[in-house]
């Protein structure tokens, strides 16, 4: 499979998978995709039915249609899929990130892990699965590679604290093997955790994350490795995945990923 068959079909699973759980809403070239029960919130995306230019006057449209749904400003797509809408993001005053977007070629060995440390993927009724959900929003709370304080404590704190319904609707994702969950625990529980999405053949691995009291292990390295291989049991035949910055996309290389275009992201200034 080429390079540029390889992006459609990340393109096309990147509205395919909000579909399951949300309602589409098109506006001119662009695709809102509205919660429709408990989780996580989606984001709005150039159309694939239809690739039409995109103004910086419709991201305005769909940003003030997210603002009257309550959901965050929030615009995702591939820089090679929709080279033009970058710069109206901008115009309508979007901040733009951009970020490597990987493919896994020859899933290469796992690094190993440190002693007492076992690496697994999480089942529906798995006693940890609210502590490997809490890991990432640790995590992510503490950007960066960087050693800190935040730990189990803090895990705990965000665990205590989840949604019952958000927990619902992640077991049956995990029970239908829509998505999957892996962790790397030690004796108090998950120290990284991450999860993948597959549909169509296609797995996307989001969300890996490690707390920062856990880093430079190479625990993240291992939660990525047990994801690609779960998905390619599960039938996967493209395994993709967007990294935060070159560096980062490098630790991804080192497992048999290599980059194949450039993930987007659009949000206003303030949103972090």
């Amino acid at each position: 499979m080429s390079d540029y068959e390889t992006i459609e079909r990340i393109d096309a699973f990147c509205d395919a998978v909000p579909r399951q759980r949300a309602r589409a809403e098109v506006t001119g070239p662009l695709v809102l995709f509205i919660p429709a029960g408990p989780g996580w919130p989606y984001y709005a995306r150039p159309r694939v039915d239809e690739r039409l230019p995109v103004h910086a006057a419709e991201i305005r449209a769909v940003r003030a249609r997210q603002r009257e749904l309550l959901i965050p400003e929030s615009f995702e797509w591939l820089e090679q899929t929709a080279p033009l809408m970058a710069p109206a993001a901008e115009a309508a005053g979007l901040e733009v990130r951009r970020h490597p977007l990987l493919v896994l070629g020859h899933l290469l060995p796992r690094p190993p892990v440190p002693p007492r440390i076992t690496v697994r993927i999480v089942t529906p009724d798995d006693p940890d699965l609210v502590l490997a959900w809490a890991v990432p929003g640790v995590a992510f709370a503490h950007p960066g590679t960087q050693v800190g304080e935040a730990g189990v404590t803090e895990r705990d704190k965000l665990a205590a604290d989840h949604d019952a319904g958000t927990m619902a609707m992640l077991r049956e994702r995990l029970g239908s093997r829509r998505s999957a969950i892996a962790t790397a625990a030690g004796p108090n529980g998950p120290l990284a955790a991450g999860s993948y999405q597959i549909v169509d053949g296609v797995a996307e691995i989001t969300g890996v994350g490690v707390l920062p009291a856990s880093r430079r292990r190479g625990l993240g390295a291992a939660v990525t490795h047990m994801l690609a291989a779960d998905a390619l049991e599960r039938g996967a035949r493209i395994v993709f995945l967007s990294a935060t910055d070159g560096s980062v996309a490098r630790i991804y290389a080192r497992l048999g990923f290599r980059i194949i275009g450039t993930a987007m992201i659009g949000e206003p200034p303030d949103a972090g």
